[in-house]
C-alpha cells in the first residue's frame, strides 16, 4: 500500500481509484543559578554566514538563567522569536551556521539544535490532501439506510460500532465542558458538522512557534491538506441530523494549526501547540503526525536531542496541566520495539533524505514515543491490525479503527469503504486511512471518560482508558495480503501485546463505568 510522500502525517495515501525519560532538571522560577553568557568576542569569532534556520534552545528553568541565556542567544547571532520561560525553551532564528554549537557552551543551556535542514521560507511543493471526497451517490445510499437516531452518513462510519460508540451515545454524547484540541494541519470551523462544537478560544495558529490568534488562522489554506478537519470530525462531529457523527459528539473541539504550507510539522510549532492547549484548559490533545524533518530523532545527535527535549518538555507541561495527549503510532508497518530499524525518509524537508540504520531505544518517533503520550495503533474493518500500522510491545498502548484499503479488511456492509469517513474543508466529507484516523477515535473515548469523571486526574483517565479496552488476542500468523509471507509478528498476551496494546478502545464502557 502506498504511503504519503515522506509519511509526514499519520494518514496514508489512498490507492489509485480511491481518492526522554531522564530528568530535565526543571527548577522553580528563581532557584536556578545565573548562567554565564558566552563572550561576545568569541561568539563573533565563531559566527559563519549560513542559511536562516530555526532553533530551539533548552535551558534550566529559572528567571536569572532565562535572562542570561537570552543575552547569550543575541550575542551568538540569534533573534528570539518567543521564549517559553515556564518550560525553558526559546525559539530562535539565526543565520550563524555555528549558532547551535556556540550556544550549547552557555552555562544553563541543556541542549540546542536546528529544527530543520531547509532554510526558513524555502520554496517547496504545496501540500495536497490524500482524502477521497464522498460522492453524492454514496451519500444518498447511506442516508437511505440510516436508522432512527442516526445522522445521514452514520451507516458509513463502521468505526463507531467497532468501538461501541453508537451504543455509548444512547447514554452520553459527552460534555460541552470538555475540549479536545486537534494539533494538526488546521480545522475548518465553518463546517456544519463542526461549527456547533467548535471552541474558538482554544484555537490558534502556531506555525511560526509563536501563537497567532487572528480569526480563522487555525484553518488550513485553500491548497493545504484537510487532514486536521478529518481528524476533528472523527472526534466531535455534531449529532445534528447533518452528515456524520463523532465519537464524542457532545464535546468541544479546537483547532491548533502547526503545519506549514508544505505540510511540515516543525518542533517550534508543536511546542507552541502543546503549551497553548495546556494554558487554555484543554482536556485532551490529538496528535496525528510526527515532528519533521526526522522520522526518528536520535538523542546521540546534538540537534535531534534538542528537538526531543523541547517537545518532551511541552508534553510534560501539558500533562501537568491535566491534559491527556493521544498520538498516532505511525504508518510505516514498523516494530518500534525492535533493536534496529531503517529510516530512509529523513530529513524530509530538503529533498535529500539519507539512509539511516537507527536504534529505536535511542531514536524516537515524536511525539508518539514520548513518556506519558497515549500511543495508538490502527485496526481495519475486520478487527485486524491495519497493514500499514506501526506496532511494538510496550510502545503501543491501545488500538482503534484507522481503516485499511487491503481487500481482506473490507467491511461486510454493502456500499461501505474499508476507510474512515469524516469531515473535510468546504462542507465536504471524505475517506482516509491511517493511524491518524485511529488516534482521534481514542481521543474521543478519553473525552467521554473525562465527561463522566470531570475531576479525574490524567493518570486516572489513562488507567480507565486502558482498563476498559477490549482485550484483543495476537494475530498470528499475520499475512494481511494472503501472499504466503508473514508481514509482522505479534508478541504478548491477550491482555497486552505489540499489535493492540491493552486492547481496542471501548466508548460504551467509557460512559457507563
Amino acid at each position: 500500500m502506498a504511503h504519503l510522500r515522506s509519511g509526514r502525517r499519520r494518514a496514508i495515501a489512498l490507492p489509485a481509484g480511491l481518492a526522554l525519560t531522564a530528568s530535565l532538571g526543571f527548577l522553580p522560577a528563581g532557584t536556578a543559578t545565573a548562567a554565564t553568557a558566552v563572550d561576545s568576542t568569541s561568539a563573533v569569532a565563531t559566527a559563519a554566514a549560513g542559511p536562516k534556520l530555526s532553533y530551539v534552545v533548552n535551558f534550566k528553568v529559572g528567571k536569572n538563567t532565562a535572562k542570561a541565556v537570552k543575552k547569550a542567544v543575541t550575542k551568538a547571532g540569534g533573534s528570539i522569536v518567543i521564549s517559553y520561560d515556564r518550560i525553558g525553551v526559546i525559539v530562535v532564528h539565526s543565520k550563524n551556521a555555528n549558532f547551535a554549537k556556540t550556544i550549547r557552551k552557555t552555562s544553563g543551556v541543556h541542549s540546542a539544535g536546528s529544527t530543520r535542514t531547509a532554510p526558513i521560507g524555502a520554496a517547496g511543493d504545496t501540500s495536497v490532501g490524500t482524502e477521497r471526497p464522498l460522492s453524492a451517490k454514496e451519500a444518498r445510499a447511506a442516508a437511505a439506510r440510516a436508522k432512527a437516531g442516526q445522522d445521514p452518513l452514520e451507516p458509513l462510519q463502521w468505526g463507531l460500532p467497532a468501538i461501541k460508540a453508537d451504543k455509548a451515545h444512547e447514554t452520553s454524547i459527552g460534555s460541552k465542558k470538555v475540549t479536545v484540541a486537534v494539533i494538526d494541519t488546521g480545522v475548518d470551523d465553518t463546517h456544519p458538522d463542526l461549527k456547533p462544537n467548535f471552541d474558538r478560544a482554544a484555537s490558534v495558529n502556531c506555525v511560526t512557534g509563536k501563537p497567532n490568534t487572528k480569526a480563522g488562522a487555525w484553518r488550513s489554506g485553500p491548497r493545504e491538506s484537510g487532514h486536521g478537519t478529518h481528524v476533528a470530525g472523527t472526534i466531535a462531529a455534531a449529532k445534528n441530523n447533518v452528515g456524520g457523527t463523532g465519537v464524542a459528539p457532545g464535546v468541544k473541539v479546537a483547532g491548533i494549526k502547526v503545519s506549514n504550507a508544505q505540510d511540515l510539522f516543525y518542533t517550534e510549532a508543536v511546542v507552541c501547540g502543546f503549551l497553548w492547549a495546556a494554558d487554555k484548559g484543554v482536556e485532551v490533545t490529538n496528535n496525528s503526525y510526527y515532528v519533521d524533518p526526522w522520522l526518528f530523532n536520535c538523542k546521540t545527535n546534538a540537534d535531534q536531542k534538542a528537538l526531543v527535549e523541547a517537545v518532551t518538555r511541552a508534553t510534560r507541561y501539558a500533562e501537568g496541566k491535566g491534559v491527556v495527549n493521544v498520538a498516532a503510532a505511525g504508518n510505516s508497518a514498523m516494530d518500534l520495539a525492535s533493536k534496529k530499524l531503517v529510516d530512509d525518509s529523513s530529513p524530509n524537508d530538503n529533498n535529500a533524505p539519507v539512509n539511516r540504520v537507527i536504534d529505536p531505544s535511542k531514536c524516537l518517533d515524536i511525539p508518539t514515543q514520548l513518556p506519558g503520550v497515549v500511543t495508538t495503533s490502527a485496526l481495519g474493518a475486520k478487527n485486524l491490525k491495519s497493514s500499514f500500522s506501526n506496532y511494538g510491545y510496550d510502545v503501543v498502548d491501545i488500538s482503534a479503527p484507522g481503516g485499511d484499503a487491503t481487500e481482506y479488511q473490507a467491511p461486510d456492509a454493502p456500499g461501505t469503504s474499508g476507510l474512515i469517513l469524516s469531515t473535510l474543508p468546504g462542507n465536504e466529507y471524505g475517506w482516509a486511512a491511517g493511524t491518524s484516523m485511529a488516534s482521534p477515535h481514542v481521543a474521543g473515548v478519553v473525552a467521554l471518560i473525562k465527561s463522566k469523571y470531570p475531576k479525574a486526574s490524567v493518570a486516572t483517565l489513562k488507567a480507565k482508558l486502558y482498563g476498559q479496552a477490549d482485550d484483543r488476542v495476537c494475530t498470528n500468523p499475520y499475512d494481511i495480503d494472503r501472499d504466503g509471507v508473514i508481514d509482522a509478528l505479534c508478541k504478548g498476551t491477550r491482555a497486552k501485546n505489540s499489535f493492540y496494546g491493552t486492547g481496542v478502545a471501548d466508548a460504551l464502557d467509557a460512559v457507563r463505568r
